[in-house]
């Protein structure tokens, strides 16, 4: 699917201002929007030992929530600020442990229909090229 040419219709500023102001658990797991392009979006959580788990590694309920929080990202780059956008599944495979670093989702969409979105993000511990985990998941879009 290719994006190239189509401008998004969210800025990164505009998102983190809505996360900021309608998802307070973004700022409690200290989420920050990169990049939000037509259909891709980077973001970026910052390492923070109460989000840890035995052994060190950053657990699977941080990891999971900065994937969720980059399919929003993605879907709203493609439709604009429609804050009842809700994920409808999320499908998480941990490929292997993350250090104590920050944690950076990139994500994409694969299609997008009139009520669906379905898109995937790869994880990635700051420094390391091989991703963490690989994510899928679906968003329902209110009728406009």
């Amino acid at each position: 699917m290719m994006h190239g040419d189509t401008a998004a219709r969210m800025t990164p500023q505009a998102f983190q201002a809505l996360i900021d102001e309608a998802l307070p658990l973004c700022a409690l797991f200290g989420i920050r929007c990169e990049h939000i392009g037509y259909g891709r979006a980077r973001l970026r959580m910052r390492f923070d030992p109460a989000q840890t788990r035995p052994g060190g590694t950053v657990a699977g309920p941080a990891q999971m929530a900065i994937a969720d929080a980059t399919l929003y990202a993605v879907v709203l780059g493609m439709i604009g600020p429609v804050e009842l956008a809700v994920t409808t599944s999320l499908n998480i495979n941990f490929l292997r442990k993350p250090p104590a670093a920050d944690i950076i989702a990139e994500g994409r969409i694969l299609k997008l229909g009139q009520r669906l979105a379905v898109g995937e993000v790869l994880l990635y511990s700051d420094g390391v090229a091989e991703p963490v985990a690989h994510v899928s998941g679906t968003y329902s879009i209110p009728p406009r």
